[in-house]
């Protein structure tokens, strides 16, 4: 008696194959039964309602607001002078130089900030009282524009 050619494993993928095969035959049929084509214009329409929901009913026209184009800034507000004046006070809490860099602890807040010697436009140490700017970094915030008082 002849063995047959197939072997378990290529039977085990011909099955698999099989149902795939069903299963995108069964997908295809759900899509087909819940599609939208035939539905009316009214079951389609989706509406928004005054707290910016989407619902399926339309919105109350009382409650209905208006908005003056004119007063919706888009972007970001410009900054106001008092912020770019503000001068900021601190102590050199570390510096390191030999490495180039060192912290600085603000006079108001407390908050602990990083400069590097680039920023610094006199030559400072530890413990001194210093002015500077501050910048945003790709770690937080930096001192900028260092000066000794």
């Amino acid at each position: 008696m002849a063995r047959s050619k197939e072997t378990f494993n290529k039977r085990e993928k011909e099955k698999q194959r099989q149902k795939q095969k069903q299963d995108k035959k069964e997908k295809m049929e759900e899509r087909k039964a819940n599609s939208t084509k035939g539905k009316s214009l009214n079951e389609m329409m989706a509406y928004i309602d005054e707290n910016g929901n989407i619902s399926s009913t339309p919105p109350d026209p009382r409650m209905k607001k208006v908005f003056n184009a004119e007063e919706i800034e888009i972007g970001v507000p410009k900054q106001s002078e008092s912020d770019e004046d503000n001068i900021n006070e601190g102590a050199v809490n570390y510096f390191n130089e030999s490495k180039g860099f060192g912290f600085i602890i603000d006079k108001q807040s407390g908050e602990r900030l990083f400069f590097h010697v680039n920023q610094l436009l006199e030559a400072i140490k530890e413990h001194d009282k210093v002015t500077y700017d501050i910048e945003k970094g790709p770690k937080g915030y930096n001192a900028v524009n260092i000066k000794k008082l």
